[in-house]
């Protein structure tokens, strides 16, 4: 399967104004380019207050992604509880975490030698 290449910039603009457009909290992009052996170019870090949050965080970024560069996760997991959902565009994966799941795996510590970017929330 070919998929044609999006631009990693308006890709992650779009993914965080999805985020943004259903008040998702504590945004993260950590840029994983010069980490050896990384599986994709970044990670977009967020998270809800429930999984119907979480799920409507979900669905915004894929209407939002879908409509200014007509593209769609190669992957999408963990919709049907809710509390950890993993997109998959192939060079960006989006984990959208509900609060507390997001605390107890702590994946930002595990990618330490990343760049994070935090988005502060203007709500």
């Amino acid at each position: 399967m070919t998929r044609k290449s999006v631009n990693n910039d308006a890709l992650l603009a779009n993914i965080i104004k999805g985020i943004e457009e259903v008040k998702g909290n504590d945004i993260d992009i950590l840029d994983l380019r010069e980490i050896d052996n990384s599986a994709c170019d970044y990670f977009v870090i967020c998270n809800g207050n429930s999984n119907t949050q979480v799920n409507a965080i979900v669905n915004s970024i894929q209407k939002t992604v879908s409509k200014e560069l007509k593209d769609k996760p190669w992957h999408v997991e963990g919709s049907e509880n809710a509390e950890w959902v993993l997109m998959d565009y192939v060079n960006i994966v989006v984990h959208v975490f509900q609060t507390h799941i997001r605390e107890y795996y702590n994946i930002e510590s595990l990618w330490g030698d990343a760049k994070i970017t935090s988005i502060k929330n203007t709500y």
